[in-house]
């Protein structure tokens, strides 16, 4: 890392080191995000049946998420906290760790999805043509993770020294690669054949490929780290203080999976179009939701470097601050989902049903945002103290402990029309929990500093 952006981190206004490295990732985040939901649009002009293959490869693409992010926490986290000690050696050796288990991620996802991938369709449903669709779709996905992993990989650890600019640029001609396709490759434009939902997956494949490639040549021009593969080996001790967080971002990732596959179950019984509906929200979500990731990105860079540092003001003011930018997004979220959920819907070529069934379910989930920004900033905390076990405790507790239970049971008191009130119960319960917990930490944290 350079000196500037040492001193911007240590030093620099909190409020302004906040807006201007969490801009380009919320932007990139922000687009990728479109995309998502562009790629879903596109898919429902196929047909439900489409939409539905898509919904179900969802829990499977999240273990994919599960493995860059938390990998992406544990790696980034453990740069900032070396650079906040001033030793860009150990930081050198970290990065170099993350790229080489990114390298071994995608060799084992892409067995699975050479392998596994009818297994895992054939739990979700028995009808033929969605498990032909999803098996299309989810294939392409998985075998040719390789661009991702790296390229993921690559973003967290420039976002580690506080370069947010270059990730930004990747991300974004990736997504407008993958906007720009889609159409052309599932409809079959300017002589394409029209491959369908295989085409959707290959215009995704062709997006990471650009990210991947402008990545590698951002990695030889920016000199923050000394990044070394040649004659590369594991070492044990930076193993283990990369997995301390990065396990258990992991695990608590990969629970959104589980709680995926769970939703989709219980509602499976009811229609396919409330699966439709489980999937379409967690598309429109994420346009609410991964600005508040990319900004995470950021603090958690910014929260690390001042905790190696010890630097309680700078801590709490951060803390502070990301919490007050937080929740102002996800108020905005929820007046987006209560005003123009038919709007939102609509986007989907949705069917009466699903807009039946939508549009209680948006305006119902909508109300807790804001607490779930509270939970989020809490969960990025801990992963930037090193703390990657206490994150999961709180994760695991809201998506696992509550959220599924409550909506198992809902459903069967009153069908539908109870389900979608787990989400706001969970919300509530799980903050509940982390807010003190974070309070108990930070005192004990700060006494041992004096």
């Amino acid at each position: 890392m350079n000196n500037s952006s040492q001193n911007k981190m240590a030093s620099g206004s909190m409020t302004k080191l906040i807006v201007t490295m969490s801009l380009p990732p919320i932007v990139s985040m922000f687009i990728q995000a479109m995309y998502n939901i562009v790629d879903s649009i596109f898919v429902s002009k196929i047909g439900m049946d489409a939409l539905t293959a898509v919904s179900l490869a969802f829990p499977m693409q999240l273990i994919l998420v599960a493995l860059f992010v938390g990998t992406g926490a544990g790696v980034s986290s453990l740069i900032s906290r070396r650079l906040g000690e001033g030793n860009r050696d150990a930081a050198s050796k970290a990065a170099s760790h993350g790229f080489m288990v990114s390298l071994i991620y995608s060799v084992l996802i892409a067995l699975i999805g050479i392998f596994l991938t009818d297994f895992f369709i054939r739990l979700f449903t028995d009808d033929s043509l969605l498990q032909g669709l999803t098996a299309q779709y989810l294939r392409i996905i998985l075998i040719f993770s390789f661009f991702n992993f790296i390229s993921n990989a690559g973003i967290s650890i420039l976002q580690s020294t506080g370069n947010t600019m270059m990730p930004m640029v990747s991300q974004l001609a990736g997504a407008l690669t993958n906007i720009i396709l889609d159409p052309i490759m599932i409809f079959g434009y300017f002589g394409m054949p029209a491959l369908g939902v295989s085409g959707a997956a290959l215009a995704t494949i062709i997006g990471q490929l650009v990210s991947f490639v402008l990545i590698v040549v951002m990695f030889k021009k920016d000199k923050s780290l000394e990044i070394k593969l040649k004659n590369f080996k594991f070492e044990k001790a930076i193993l283990k203080d990369m997995y301390i967080v990065a396990l258990p971002a992991i695990i608590m990732q990969s629970l959104a999976s589980v709680m995926v596959s769970g939703l989709n179950l219980i509602l499976i019984a009811f229609s396919d179009a409330a699966v439709s509906v489980l999937g379409i929200y967690f598309k429109l979500q994420s346009f609410i939701f991964m600005p508040i990731f990319g900004m995470m990105q950021s603090f958690r860079a910014i929260l690390g470097y001042n905790f190696g540092a010890k630097n309680k003001g700078r801590v709490l003011n951060a803390l502070k601050i990301t919490l007050l930018f937080s929740v102002c997004i996800m108020l905005a979220g929820t007046f987006i989902f209560q005003i123009f959920t038919e709007q939102l819907l609509g986007m989907f070529d949705s069917n009466a049903e699903m807009m039946s069934i939508g549009t209680k379910a948006l305006r119902i989930i909508s109300l807790t945002f804001p607490v779930a920004a509270v939970g989020i900033m809490i969960s990025t905390s801990f992963q930037a103290f090193g703390k990657g076990m206490l994150s999961l405790v709180i994760s695991f507790t809201r998506q696992l402990l509550i959220l599924l239970p409550a909506a198992y049971v809902l459903s069967k008191i009153s069908g539908l029309g109870l389900f979608w009130y787990s989400f706001t119960l969970s919300e509530i319960l799980s903050v509940s929990i982390a807010v003190p917990t974070m309070s108990i930490y930070l005192k004990k944290t700060f006494s041992a500093w004096e």
